[in-house]
Order: structure tokens, then sequence, then C-alpha cells
């Protein structure tokens, strides 16, 4: 698995230098990004100026001046099984077939092919009909969407794997804007050989990687089930999964579009709690939970604080969080004393703890360390509306959070620079969301995946204990370090 996402060259085979062709876009991402080689395969051009520079063509992959690590394919569907043959001779082993036109419209004869032929030589093939991958530590991405249509995400510590390409391609953008740092990213398109356990044991490995999100339609292969199983198992990194197709009439949908047999949901929803892995309803609950498994350690989590500048964001926040399970406890005699030496005279201080319209941005960092000596987490509501708080508020809450280690999820919604400052502040650092009910789920995701390593006995309740578990901060290194 390492030359699809750490690859040392890549041969572009249907390469263009037109930006409105699928081979173009793929040529002139990497060509701008990619940190290893890349070469243009194409008969029909010779020398081409790209993007400024000069690019030379080649007409098969063996005549390349050296053997390709990856293979990115973009041509007809018929010549795909060609160019995979080429691609072996050449002593190639991984294969992105981005080229459609196979099983998902009726054609599994012409995918088998393909698939035989890359047996033959010992290839990987990850597709066909799909976008392949993106990796932000070292520059490779053969989505062929231009960036201004598809915006990609900084590096992080979220690898985020896809049945769907469009999905994909869709989730990035919108991490790109709310600032989610996804480090890799993977498409596969018909599952014709390659599926998500191969990437799940290879990303167990990758440093920089800390949480893994999947997003399934359905699996297609006699097995897939066993061993996506046994893959999960041996995760110790956490997984979480949304299951799309739950329904008979999504079930046909999913069919037509990637060859996937959706199949019962309710055999899904057993392999997972099989499996340990965190389920999700939807797509933010999927990138919200991946990254708070990505920013806080394992903790068991049944008690939590409420801190809010509302009284009724603070009500609110209390309803999402008694639906996800957790009790919001009244604070102990001792610690209400205390708040109410610390905080405005008319602050409510049992838990929630209500800091009102008239208190200050310390307000927020005071409560929070006192209130969490008592609880396991806490969700702030940090409105910064009032005429007494600013963006500071962020930095109060920070150290709390430095003080204690427990996880602190923060609630903010509104559109001034303010309070865009106070969010900007905070992520990367802690879970900003913008609803109770997503601070609540995410938390959830932490919960669940406490509840696993601590009541496990294993030798990750060990290494968690140690403080050798999931970081919790973001800061990958840049570059990549691709296990062998």
């Amino acid at each position: 698995m390492r030359e699809f996402l750490f690859p040392r060259s890549v041969a572009v085979v249907g390469a263009s230098p037109k930006a409105d062709t699928i081979g173009g876009q793929i040529l002139i991402q990497l060509l701008k990004g990619f940190q290893g080689r890349t070469y243009a395969v194409n008969p029909k051009y010779r020398t081409e100026k790209i993007g400024g520079q000069e690019v030379q063509f080649y007409s098969k992959v063996t005549h390349l001046p050296e053997t390709p690590e990856l293979v990115v394919v973009a041509t007809p569907a018929n010549t795909v099984p060609q160019v995979v043959e080429e691609a072996g001779q050449a002593g190639a082993r991984a294969v992105v077939v981005v080229s459609g036109g196979f099983a998902e419209v009726g054609r599994r004869d012409l995918e088998d092919e393909l698939i035989n032929v890359a047996r033959k030589y010992g290839v990987r093939v990850l597709g066909p009909n799909c976008v392949g991958v993106y990796n932000a530590f070292n520059g490779l991405d053969t989505m062929f969407l231009p960036a201004e249509k598809a915006a990609r995400p900084p590096p992080g510590p979220v690898a985020f794997l896809s049945q769907s390409g469009a999905v994909m391609t869709a989730v990035l953008d919108w991490a790109a804007e709310e600032g989610v740092g996804v480090g890799i990213a993977v498409n596969f398109g018909n599952r014709a050989d390659v599926t998500e356990s191969d990437f799940l044991q290879y990303l167990d490995e990758v440093e920089e990687v800390k949480t893994v999100a999947l997003y399934l339609e359905g699996f297609r292969w006699r097995g897939d089930a066993a061993r996506f199983l046994a893959s999960a198992r041996r995760m110790k990194k956490p997984v979480v999964v949304y299951k799309a197709g739950r329904g008979a009439d999504s079930t046909r949908a999913a069919a037509s579009h990637t060859a996937a047999m959706a199949g019962s949901y309710e055999m899904y929803k057993a392999l997972f709690r099989q499996a340990g892995v965190v389920e999700v309803d939807d797509l933010v609950e999927l990138f919200d939970a991946a990254k708070a498994l990505a920013m806080y350690k394992p903790v068991k989590v049944e008690k939590v604080l409420v801190v809010s500048s509302s009284g009724g964001m603070g009500v609110q926040i209390v309803d999402a969080l008694n639906a996800a399970g957790f009790s919001v406890p009244e604070l102990p005699r001792e610690a209400q004393e205390e708040l109410r030496r610390l905080l405005s005279p008319i602050a409510a201080v049992s838990n929630p703890v209500d800091l009102t319209g008239g208190g200050v941005d310390e307000h927020f960092g005071a409560a929070l360390e006192v209130g969490l000596k008592y609880v396991d987490a806490a969700v702030v509501a940090a409105l910064i509306h009032p005429p007494g708080y600013s963006a500071k508020t962020a930095d109060y809450i920070l150290a709390a959070y430095e003080k204690w280690g427990k996880p602190i999820l923060v609630v903010s919604f509104g559109g001034s620079p303010q309070v865009k400052t106070l969010e900007k502040k905070l992520r990367g650092r802690l879970v900003v969301v913008n609803t109770p009910s997503r601070a609540a789920k995410a938390l959830s995701a932490v919960a669940f995946y406490g509840s696993k390593i601590y009541n496990s006995g294993d030798k990750r309740r060990q290494k968690h204990e140690a403080g050798q578990g999931v970081d919790s901060g973001v800061s990958p290194a840049s570059g990549g370090v691709a296990p062998q």
C-alpha cells in the first residue's frame, strides 16, 4: 500500500496538456504539488508547456526512464487492460484506474479482464471508476477536479476512506472551508481489487494519521465483511464509519453507483459493534467524531460540565447531552462557593454554569478550572457577543484544557470577525461545532472509544494510560513518514 500513498514517482497514462480533460487535470495537480517525480504518458504528444514548465510526454509506461511506483490510468475503459499490462511489464506494483465504464455500467467482463491482467503481474489496482488518492503530506493528488471548484484541506490527523468519489471530493472541499486537517483521502470506486480493509491495516502504521473516517455504501465480495472485521479489530487507532444505503431504495442506488451490494443494514450494524468501530449517522457527524478522536485521549465519559454565557444555550446543551446518555450533575457545594467568589454575582453556578451576559473572558476560564475537577469532560457555549467577552475567551478555554487534559468541546456560531478569530484560535486544539447536538454526538464518540479501550484490559489500555496513545494535539509533521 505504500506505493499508493507515498510513491517516489508517478506516471499518468492519458495525460494531456489540456486543462479541461481528466488526464490534464491530474497532470496539473501532480506537477504543481507532488514532491516526487511525475511522468506524462500519451503517444499524441512529445513536449508541451504546462504551468510554465516544459513537460516531456512518453508513448508507453515501458518507455519511461525508470519504473514508476504508481501508475494513474485515465484512458477509455476498453484500453485500460492493455495499459495495466504495460504497467506490469514495466515493473509497477500499484495502479489507480480513474476510468469509468466497468461493472458500474454492466461491463463486469471488462473489469474481470482488467483484474486478471493485474494479477498476472502482481499489480494491485485501486478502482476502477474512482478519483484515487489525496495525500496532503507529500502533495500526491490524483483528483481530477480543479482546486477552484474543489478545495483541498490542509495536512491533519484524519484519514478519509470513501467508496464514493463525489462524496470524497465534496467532503474535502467542506473540510478545507472548515479548517479540518485531512492528511490522507482514498476513494475505492468499484473496489475491484484493493478495499478499505487493505488501507486500514496500512494506515494503522502511518505516524501522522490519528484516526480513520470511513464512508461505506456496501461490501461487494464474499469475505469482505470478515476481512473488514479482522482489520478493524487489529487497529490501534479509532475508526469511525458512516454506512449509507440503509433502506431498500438506497440499497438499489448504491448498487448502480459503485457496483456495491449494500445488503441488510442490521448485518452491518452488528458487524460494526463486533469490530468496535464508532458508527455515526451522517457525514458531518463522521468528521466531528473523527476530529474528536484525533484530538482527545481516550477517556471514560459519564459526567459533563456545561459552561455558557447564555442560559438558553446552556439548557439546549444539557438536553443534547442527556439525549446522548451523559449526565450533567450539580456541582458540589464547595465548588459552587468557589465559583460564587470568582464569577459575576448573578451567575448560576450549579451546572450548567451560566456566566450570563454580564461576565468577562476570564469567567470562562474560572468556571472550567473549578468545574473540571468534578467531571469527565466539558461542553462550552462560547457566545462572545455581550460587551464583556472577546476572542480572548479562547485563551482561557485553552488554558483550562492544558491544566486538566480532559475533553472540552466548544459550541460557537456567528459570522462576526471576533467570533471567527475565537474559532480560529480553538480549531486544531479543540473540537468547535455550531450546535449542541453536534457537540454531544462528537463527545459520544470519545466516550465510546474510551470505554472500549479502558474495558479491554489489553496492551492498548496500558499504552494509553502511559500517554502513548492518541495524541491530544494536532500538529503532524510535514513531509510524511511512510511505513515500509
